[in-house]
């Protein structure tokens, strides 16, 4: 880090190296832009260090500790004696470091200047980084806010002793005994799903909401909470938490109709909020809400020209991919090349809790909404008629929502590695396949792949291994 007399100048200056700061710099290096890109913490943000990854890790592991009883149901006799957490854990700290070490190398190789510190902006074109050796000004003919967000809490709920938020749960010494999980989105239920697999004696989800994964299409939420109660997964939905009390052992948390639990932890998994507090950005006229920074849909430009916004301090779905995408098509915009906008509703969304849920486009109620009652048909193939699901002993399904006699608009999924089929699901969405396109494709066999061609076959009057 230079000193504070120090002005560096370059075509693109990025705040925030994650997903969509780390994005946008790779490519516009590779389109012959001058790219400085500043990070505080560790290249790669929040989904490759205390996220996406090292969370799927653990779910893996969790995979891994169902294996003994799945095996003896087929006549194999497997034990599981022990969960060595320490090693459970050194395995996700190898994985990120694996990644962490290749995503340094690629930004180290690509004409990128590489600025630690903290960045804030002092100017429409100006970021002041303060680090360990003082405090540099980046100049930058366009800048890229892309700074992330941080584990939300809820007013007089703090953080700490058995009070933890997702980055203290991904560095837990041991498997909670009796957890208690403030909030059944994507980061509740997916811990929820973990801790059960290792062996957690009763895992209890706290939704104040009416249904679990609320956001998704209400016939995937259904299903996932009956694969919950089947998998003694405990949830209280509907009700709204009122407050948490630590006790010698535990943590006592009370609803707002008297209802309490008691647990050996408490989760707080009720979302995230945008990293954008004291970084200069309304000093400097950015227009934003609630801490979010606004940006033309199109373009992603906020209403100061030449600045730019990515990933979760942009309101939408808080997703590494997404994030990824937007840092791409902001410096593709940037260096002239019009590139086609990010269409917000073909982002594809997994939650990789067991059973998996999948979804890409509108859910039925949204379709109905944009389209009228009368004007949306939709179907659900149950994975009981999969060979391949059958085989892995998985139950679920594939809805499909389409605009009545027209395309494809939405495919929702749920089942045991049914996320893998997430990539055809966006294709068939963003390309408006009709339900006969679909149908005609041939899906290999047995595959779980199947039962989006056998959704289409059904949806287009033609079911075979379904009932219409």
């Amino acid at each position: 880090m230079a000193d504070n007399s120090t002005d560096q100048k370059f075509d693109i200056v990025i705040v925030g190296g994650g997903s969509g700061g780390y994005s946008a710099a790779l490519r516009a290096a590779q389109l012959g832009k001058s790219v400085a890109l500043v990070e505080k913490d560790k290249l790669g943000g929040t989904c490759l260090h205390r996220g996406c990854v090292p969370t799927k890790t653990l779910l893996h592991v969790a995979e891994m500790a169902e294996a003994p009883a799945d095996a003896r149901a087929l006549g194999i006799d497997l034990t599981l004696n022990n969960i060595d957490v320490d090693k459970m854990l050194s395995f996700k700290d190898r994985t990120i470091s694996r990644l962490y070490k290749g995503l340094q190398g690629l930004v180290g190789s690509g004409d990128i200047e590489y600025v630690e510190g903290f960045g804030r902006l002092t100017g429409k074109n100006t970021v002041e980084v303060t680090g360990e050796n003082g405090t540099t000004t980046l100049t930058g003919e366009n800048i890229v806010l892309a700074s992330g967000s941080f584990s939300k809490t809820l007013p007089g709920l703090e953080l700490g002793g058995r009070i933890i938020d997702s980055e203290m749960a991904l560095q837990l010494p041991e498997v909670p005994k009796n957890p208690i999980i403030l909030g059944g989105g994507v980061i509740g239920v997916e811990f929820a799903s973990v801790w059960k697999s290792l062996g957690a004696e009763s895992v209890t989800i706290v939704e104040g909401l009416p249904n679990l994964v609320a956001n998704e299409d209400e016939a995937l939420s259904k299903g996932l909470e009956r694969a919950f109660k089947r998998r003694k997964i405990k949830y209280s939905l509907g009700i709204f938490f009122e407050k948490a009390e630590q006790t010698e052992d535990g943590v006592k948390v009370t609803l707002a109709d008297g209802t309490e639990f008691e647990g050996d932890y408490l989760l707080v998994a009720v979302g995230r909020g945008p990293n954008t507090k004291d970084m200069g950005y309304e000093e400097q006229g950015i227009e934003m809400d609630r801490g979010f920074v606004l940006a033309n849909k199109e373009t992603l430009e906020t209403n100061v020209k030449g600045i730019y916004a990515v990933g979760d301090i942009v309101p939408g779905l808080q997703l590494a991919h997404r994030g990824f995408q937007q840092g791409i098509f902001v410096a593709e915009q940037i260096a002239g090349l019009n590139p086609e906008p990010i269409n917000e509703a073909h982002i594809p969304r997994v939650t990789y809790c067991e059973p998996n849920v999948g979804s890409v486009g509108l859910t039925e109620k949204q379709a109905k909404e944009k389209f009228g009652e009368d004007k949306v048909e939709s179907y659900e193939y149950n994975l009981g008629g999969n060979g391949k699901s059958q085989i892995l002993g998985t139950q679920g399904f594939v809805k499909l929502v389409r605009e009545k006699d027209g395309p494809i608009v939405g495919v929702h999924m749920l089942g045991a590695r049914m996320s893998e089929q997430i990539g055809e699901a966006q294709l068939i969405v963003s390309w408006e396949a009709m339900p006969e396109d679909v149908a005609s494709l041939i899906h290999a066999h047995p595959t779980q792949n199947e039962s989006l061609g056998e959704a289409a076959l059904a949806l287009a009057g033609k079911p075979l291994h379904s009932h219409a």
